[in-house]
């Protein structure tokens, strides 16, 4: 095994360690919370992780790509018509989705304690009077929360995040069912590159079809307990927060 095999783990585990910090400094450090926050950071970490170790048996998927003949542009031709979406790039673009869904209720709770101390500085520089503005939060071991009972708006904002993030979660789901899942077979399938010169038509296959529909599998579990898990929040907020206040 040479120096460069050995070496590409390690490179790999330290770009998924260097990702996963960001997140994980951002859910600890923050001096505001909510209901379920640590989870929601929780699952973007695992989703981190689990995007990581799904994409390896796709790193060489046009050297796993073959055909019966020995025309090298035939065999691109191939590949570019049964991989005609960018799967990879697709996971990851979904995955920044999610992370923007977490971040906008993170701006948001930051928003609105902000604006509540702004308010009370002001009726207090007017009146002289302490805690005339109704706190929409509370204090919970040195950090302060958000109270949804206190406060619909934020409910509402916190069910429309949660709403994206399941959104998102089942646009995956559909990529993954629909787009990756019908290219990969272990049986062989006809290729016709007619409309290149000297092409015709072949058949091909995709090795190593069952490590890629492990990973396949891997992003879907993911996704199922996240779907899951973001629909029975949405149940809870509305029947513990709108419908018993």
């Amino acid at each position: 095994m040479s120096k460069k095999t050995t070496k590409a783990p390690k490179r790999a585990m330290a770009a998924i360690v260097t990702g996963l910090i960001p997140i994980l400094r951002t859910a600890v450090d923050s001096t505001a919370t909510y209901k379920g926050r640590s989870m929601w950071f929780g699952l973007l970490c695992i989703r981190l992780v689990t995007i990581f170790l799904a994409q390896f048996p796709w790193k060489a998927v046009n050297e796993d790509f073959l055909c019966n003949t020995t025309i090298a542009i035939c065999t691109k031709a191939c590949f570019n018509t049964h991989f005609d979406s960018a799967i990879v790039m697709a996971w990851h673009f979904l995955f920044i989705l999610l992370v923007l869904s977490v971040l906008f209720m993170e701006l948001f709770s930051f928003h609105i304690r902000s604006s509540f101390l702004k308010k009370k500085e002001r009726e207090m520089a007017s009146q002289g009077e302490q805690g005339v503005a109704i706190d929409p939060t509370i204090t919970v071991g040195g950090r302060m929360m958000i109270d949804f009972h206190k406060s619909k708006t934020s409910v509402l904002v916190y069910l429309f995040s949660v709403m994206l993030r399941l959104a998102v979660e089942i646009l995956f789901v559909y990529v993954l069912l629909c787009w990756v899942l019908p290219k990969l077979t272990d049986k062989s399938y006809h290729c016709d590159a007619k409309d290149f010169h000297g092409c015709a038509v072949h058949q091909c296959v995709v090795r190593g079809a069952a490590e890629k529909r492990m990973s396949v599998y891997a992003l879907l579990f993911i996704s199922a307990v996240a779907i899951i898990t973001s629909f029975l929040f949405c149940l809870y907020a509305i029947g513990h927060y709108l419908c018993n206040a």
